[in-house]
């Protein structure tokens, strides 16, 4: 998926990445904007950066994120 900075995302599922730890499973259902998309490494793999409402900012694996919705699309 290709993310770009701005983008309002949520965190929908808990991630199949062995980076994954249990503690994150709190991050699920969160709502959130992209940070760094890291668009340089066109890697499913790859960590995205993203700010999480009342978490702060973090990097997650890509395949826990999903777009939201943006107003006026």
């Amino acid at each position: 998926m290709n993310f770009r900075r701005g983008q309002r995302i949520e965190v929908f599922q808990r991630s199949s990445e062995d980076m994954w730890e249990d503690y994150m499973n709190e991050y699920i259902g969160c709502h959130g904007i992209i940070v760094d998309p890291d668009t340089s490494v066109n890697d499913p793999n790859a960590l995205v950066e993203v700010s999480l409402v009342g978490k702060g900012t973090l990097r997650l694996p890509q395949d826990c994120l999903k777009i939201l919705n943006e107003p006026g699309s």
